[in-house]
């Protein structure tokens, strides 16, 4: 019996001894570190706490950035006096720069910097762009139109370096993204599951910026002093700076990205070009050589369908907003609703479909498909880009009906006159935007983030703002292009500055049919797409 006792004991020892180490490696999470490089727990680190930190900065991130980009063709057809034409192909043309500077700023940071360093480093260049806007707008808001033109050359110069600049500190944005999604161990059940939702729930973080920008920066700008108006974005960014930096102790850092010493030494081809672990395949160990650069020229005809949409939304900067200056935009007796201010009606559309997506839609689909996500991600984005093509069409009748009004009440040589039909007739192509972006957004993000490389995720979220910037120098293209044909021997063309003259009609029928001609092509070739990593092989269902 005191044997038995005896050995009682001693398996109790031993099994003390082997648990704590075993519940210590359970907690530890792999691959990730602390920002003072140790080994870093998953009860003390990342997950929901340490997403708040970045979900906030980014809100005050997209605040600033569309207390800008939504009103740039505002100030540019006003204080600096150009035309509808030549103001929609500059905002077009820095949309489509501020979109694809993720692009390389992500490959640099993924080759050379960490991502937290990137980020960093992105958001000083925000605020010195948006410091020296705000500058450059002082003389012009003290000024009339009429005053304005032909001086202050310095001051359009100024403005211009520091909107580039705006555009050139970009690279916050996929980077950003990219550390909050890395805050989700992918390889934990519960985790994963929280990881697709946080993509979820950023669009909707970000969505409340955008609001707030729309129906607070948009009547300042419009109504009292475009100096103020671009001065509360810089600040607004270096609140979100200080916010993300309070976060350090709890967030996750990749093992590798933390490793300075690794990532200065390694070449850019280096770090490009990766051997994926080895793969087991019919219970036979294979050693796949997949490296960056074949993974993303496979990615690549599924990002080219996706232009065919981005061209759509680039009008939602431009045309939307110049039509909503023609109609009635009045609250009340004494109230008119900004014109750019109508885009708030994407982001509330955003934020009121997100959590039922979220928290209902996937669910109930997870149940019936099996997937963690409840529909694949390419199912998500193709529905995104049904409701786009819908919406152009929708357009197209609106901007129909809104010409037809105009001659009915005999305004089509009065441009400044608001023509006798209610703002709300915009608002379903605004709202409508919104769905699109739920699906289409979110979905790519997700799938490009999720198809390439742990060490070239920041380049893989990028790669949609490439397209939202390939999309708007196309758009930009073709607007110049379509003008000078349609405006030849003394016609108004199709973008005239009198757009009750103009046909923004014709240009919605084009890109209606520019986005069925995607819509087919994308599901073509979602149906032989095979995920990375053993996910479920894609069929397309429209």
């Amino acid at each position: 019996m005191a044997f038995y006792q005896l050995g009682m004991d001693g398996c109790r020892n031993l099994e003390a001894q082997t648990q704590i180490p075993f519940l210590q490696r359970d907690e530890v999470v792999d691959g990730y570190a602390d920002y003072q490089g140790y080994a870093i727990k998953r009860s003390e680190s990342g997950g929901w706490r340490s997403a708040s930190f970045i979900l906030v900065s980014g809100s005050l991130e997209r605040f600033a950035y569309f207390g800008i980009e939504s009103n740039l063709i505002s100030y540019l057809t006003g204080p600096l006096g150009e035309s509808i034409a030549t103001a929609a192909a500059n905002v077009n043309t820095w949309i489509g720069v501020a979109s694809l500077v993720p692009v390389f700023g992500s490959f640099f940071a993924d080759s050379f910097l960490a991502r937290y360093q990137a980020i960093i480093l992105a958001s000083v260049i925000y605020i010195l762009g948006l410091g020296l806007l705000t500058l450059s707008t002082v003389p012009t808001s003290l000024i009339s139109v009429s005053t304005f033109q032909g001086r202050d050359i310095v001051a359009q110069i100024l403005f211009f370096v520091s909107l580039y600049l705006v555009a050139l500190g970009q690279v916050y944005k996929s980077c950003v993204q990219a550390f909050g999604a890395d805050q989700f161990d992918g390889n934990h059940p519960d985790e994963k599951k929280a990881k697709s939702s946080f993509f979820n729930w950023w669009l909707c973080c970000l969505c409340i910026g955008a609001t707030a920008a729309h129906l607070i920066l948009h009547y300042i700008q419009d109504n009292i002093n475009w100096g103020i108006g671009f001065g509360i974005p810089f600040i607004a960014m270096t609140i979100g700076l200080v916010l993300f930096q309070i976060g350090n102790r709890t967030y996750r850092f990749s093992a590798r990205q933390n490793d300075a010493d690794e990532i200065l030494n390694e070449s850019i081809c280096q770090r490009f070009i990766k051997v994926l672990p080895a793969a087991e395949d019919s219970g036979e160990a294979i050693t796949t050589k997949t490296n960056g650069a074949k993974i993303f020229l496979r990615l690549l005809p599924i990002w080219s369908t996706c232009l065919t949409y981005t061209i759509a939304m680039a009008q939602v900067s431009t045309l939307f907003t110049k039509q909503a200056s023609t109609v009635d935009r009045s609250l009340g007796p004494s109230f008119s609703i900004p014109p750019a201010s109508l885009r708030a009606f994407i982001a509330l559309s955003i934020s009121f479909c997100i959590p039922i997506y979220d928290q209902i839609f996937v669910p109930i689909a997870r149940k019936i498909t099996n997937f963690s996500t409840g529909i694949t991600m390419l199912q998500r984005m193709g529905t995104g880009m049904a409701i786009s093509v819908m919406n152009m069409v929708i357009a197209a009748l609106i901007e129909m009906k809104r010409l037809k009004t105009a001659k009915d009440f005999g305004l089509v040589d009065i441009p400044n006159a608001a023509v006798p039909m209610s703002f709300w007739w915009l608002v379903p192509q605004f709202t409508l935007i919104g769905l699109t972006d739920v699906f289409i957004l979110v979905g790519s993000q997700e799938f490009f983030y999720d198809q390439v490389p742990t060490e070239l995720r920041s380049l893989g979220i990028s790669l949609y703002f490439g397209a939202v910037g390939t999309g708007n120098f196309l758009s930009s293209f073709l607007i110049s292009a379509i003008q000078k044909a349609t405006s030849q021997n003394g016609r108004d063309g199709w973008f005239s500055d009198n757009l009750n003259r103009a046909h923004l009609d014709y240009f919605y029928w084009l890109l209606a049919g520019i986005g069925i001609f995607g819509f087919v092509l994308f599901a073509y070739l979602a149906k032989s797409y095979d995920y990375e990593e053993n996910a479920p092989k894609e069929n397309f269902q429209p």
